[in-house]
Formats: C-alpha cells, sequence, structure tokens
C-alpha cells in the first residue's frame, strides 16, 4: 500500500508533463500543416539542368 504514496504523485507528474508538452507543441505551431510534411518524399524533383557539351 505504501506504493501508492509514490505512483500517485509520479503519475500526477507524467501526466503534467504530458500536457505541457502538447500545450508546447500546439502554441509552437507545431500542427500547422500536417499534409504537405507527408506529401513531400512523393513530389519529384525538379530535373537536373545539363550542360551541352556534356550531352551525347
Amino acid at each position: 500500500m505504501n506504493i501508492l504514496l509514490i505512483l500517485i504523485p509520479v503519475t500526477l507528474i507524467v501526466i503534467g508533463v504530458a500536457v505541457a508538452l502538447f500545450f508546447w507543441a500546439v502554441n509552437h505551431q507545431q500542427f500547422d500543416d500536417l499534409d504537405s510534411p507527408a506529401v513531400l518524399p512523393l513530389m519529384d524533383d525538379p530535373p537536373a539542368e545539363t550542360d551541352e557539351k556534356d550531352a551525347p
């Protein structure tokens, strides 16, 4: 039973830290654009510039 005297305050501290980190992320615009970072790897790169003398 004595372990509850340790675990309950530790749990409340962990929950408080998680809530604080969530609000920090929201205030620093971490959740503003959720779509474009997922699509960036799928986008094609622009064509590379080639020199005329290197062409066959």
